[in-house]
């Protein structure tokens, strides 16, 4: 079995809802891709903001049909990398996201540890991991959240801002130590973004598409690039 991106026409959806100076519009494309290929059971973002790449994914289950039960996490206080920014960020995404997404989504206003506690090990199919991104933080979250991913099937946790080096972040740092020790993938565009296969049992879909990302690395990062340059 080989990758084919005709097979997931979800990968040229245009987003309802982006923000003009996110970096994550560029990947868009491969997330709503890699929700067509885990077609995951339960997703949860660490690190909501504005909902770019989190209503994002809401919206590839909606049109998917898929029964995807999703949790987007944040405190919506902002922190010292994203800004310190108002009660109204949150009133704002949830004008958009609770019509369309709340029979099968929940916004969560709480800081990850406390919300770790409120789902069990073993449960988790799609991790994204975008809070604080000192070195320190996105390693106690990937520990903190690990448990809660299923292992022993094909679970998938995804970091954002794996290439960028200036001020504190080190999510690169972590990224450099964890990506040899599962079988991974780098996007290099967009601030990076890193898929790191947690799961012993893979979906077909998704264990062809990594087979082809480490083949081709190259023209994987163009294609998924060139899609997310697309978005208007």
């Amino acid at each position: 079995m080989a990758f084919n991106l005709i097979d997931h026409p979800i990968a040229f959806m245009q987003p309802r809802r982006f923000s003009p100076t996110s970096a994550w519009i560029q990947h868009i494309p491969f997330a709503a891709v890699l929700i067509d290929m885990l077609k995951p059971r339960t997703l949860v973002e660490l690190g909501v903001h504005h909902g770019d790449s989190y209503c994002a994914m809401c919206q590839a289950v909606g049109e998917l049909k898929l029964p995807t039960k999703c949790f987007g996490i944040d405190t919506w206080r902002g922190d010292a990398h994203a800004g310190f920014y108002p009660q109204q960020v949150l009133d704002a995404l949830r004008g958009h996201h609770d019509p369309l997404y709340s029979n099968f989504s929940t916004l969560i206003q709480s800081d990850f540890d406390s919300a770790a506690a409120r789902f069990e090990d073993d449960s988790m199919d799609l991790i994204h991991i975008d809070g604080f991104h000192t070195y320190d933080a996105v390693q106690h979250d990937f520990e903190t959240w690990l448990p809660k991913a299923s292992i022993s099937g094909g679970a998938v946790m995804i970091f954002h801002d794996t290439v960028v080096k200036h001020k504190d972040f080190g999510v690169w740092k972590f990224w450099e130590e964890v990506a040899p020790r599962y079988p991974s993938f780098n996007f290099e565009h967009g601030a990076g973004l890193g898929v790191l296969a947690v799961g012993t049992n893979s979906p077909a879909a998704f264990a062809a598409w990594l087979n082809d990302a480490t083949r081709r690395p190259r023209e994987m990062r163009v294609l998924f690039q060139g899609l997310g340059l697309e978005i208007e």
